[in-house]
């Protein structure tokens, strides 16, 4: 049977009289985060968000901000020692005593027991566990860190007043991994990742022109970036010039770095680092002509399970996409967004690219389609549909 929740009998609560704390790792403008944090400020809710760092590069920082109505922030900043993954138990005593409020979102397990604990102890009516991905054998199959994440993953799918995943199959592979049978864990729903339409800058009509592939992410093996790198020497090799702008960092940009140039690429291949404003993501799409996701294709590959967020930024800057079939949504993308669906490989990636700048007309055919199937992942589409369900309504 499934646990007995505190807030889960509550009844609807206006967003304007609201107070929300969201708990979450990574950089303060990752959606989907972002998305709900801005959503629930432009209707008058009082929030709170506590980011802690989820990768090395993003340091011993855990910023505490309040969102005042009057549109004023008071900003926190609380060092703690970080080694990702061994130092994420601290994290959940930044705040030492966080706020009360009447909804907790936790975005990953660990966040949102303290919000289950926080309810408990009277400080939190409602949890949800909002699951920004899910990843079998996390940390290696049968370790002990493994094992330990599973149990409290389980738990709070139970414990949660609601759970949100960004996928069909996430949702699906966590109850499977966990025997979560109907009636066993918190109310679900699939909540993908949205955008903000109205501030995404729009690719120009003649943006084939530029000639230049535009790639987001982290800097690791699994974004597939050196075969990128390969697939525009490949490019070079044919007689066809294409420049690559790449945004973000990692543990691979050096690497990524000496293949350029061993490849004799390194003036068309340009590192612009991470991007924290969105206004500079958004300028550095626009500048470009494709946008590049080719994923690794390994079977474990957790992005089968994924909605990646950049996804929908090219979709709204209008970019046609060339891509690996990883994604959960690469079918529907081609079928409906404009996107090349490509293999694993420097010279199928290529084509692909070669494919979607063969002309005007069939590079502004992509543009068209890519816009008109962003327009279903406005954030206001989509969290207007999704709140509602989990008691928060406007």
């Amino acid at each position: 049977m499934r646990a007995a929740r505190a807030g889960a009998g509550a009844g609807p609560l206006p967003i304007s009289r609201s107070r929300i704390l969201m708990a979450a790792h990574g950089a303060a403008d990752s959606p989907p985060g972002s998305g709900l944090r801005d959503y629930l400020l432009a209707r008058g809710a009082h929030v709170t968000t506590v980011f802690h760092p989820l990768v090395p590069e993003h340091g011993d920082r855990h910023e505490i901000v309040t969102y005042r109505p009057d549109g004023r922030a008071w900003r926190r900043i609380v060092r703690l020692p970080s080694r990702p993954p061994y130092t994420f138990p601290l994290d959940a005593l930044v705040p030492p005593w966080p706020p009360a409020v009447d909804v907790w979102f936790g975005f990953n397990n660990l966040l949102a027991a303290r919000g289950i604990a926080a309810r408990a102890a009277g400080r939190a009516g409602r949890v949800v566990y909002w699951a920004v991905d899910f990843v079998p054998d996390r940390f290696g199959a049968g370790s002990p860190m493994t094992r330990a994440y599973d149990r409290l993953d389980a738990w709070v799918c139970r414990h949660a007043d609601h759970w949100v995943d960004l996928s069909r199959p996430a949702m699906e592979g966590r109850a499977a991994r966990h025997g979560l049978a109907p009636g066993q864990a918190a109310p679900a729903q699939v909540v993908p990742v949205g955008v903000w339409l109205d501030r995404v800058p729009q690719v120009p009509e003649d943006g084939w022109r530029a000639r230049r592939v535009a790639f987001l992410g982290h800097l690791v093996p699994r974004q597939g970036v050196a075969r990128l790198v390969e697939a525009i020497a490949v490019l070079r090799r044919r007689g066809d010039d294409v420049g690559l702008d790449i945004a973000g960092h990692g543990p691979e940009e050096p690497e990524l770095r000496r293949a350029a140039a061993a490849l004799g690429v390194a003036d068309l291949v340009r590192f612009h680092g991470f991007l924290a404003d969105h206004r500079d993501v958004e300028a550095f799409l626009t500048r470009a002509s494709v946008a590049a996701a080719p994923y690794e294709t390994s079977a474990d590959s957790f992005t089968r399970f994924a909605d990646p967020s950049k996804l929908k930024s090219y979709l709204a800057a209008g970019l046609p996409i060339v891509m690996t079939d990883v994604p959960h949504n690469a079918a529907e993308l081609a079928a409906r967004g404009g996107a090349e669906v490509v293999a694993y490989a420097p010279e199928a990636i290529a084509d692909g690219i070669a494919r979607c700048l063969a002309s005007p007309e069939s590079w502004g055919a992509r543009r068209a389609a890519a816009l008109a199937y962003a327009v279903g992942f406005d954030w206001n589409t989509v969290l207007g549909a999704a709140l509602p369900r989990m008691g928060l309504v406007e």
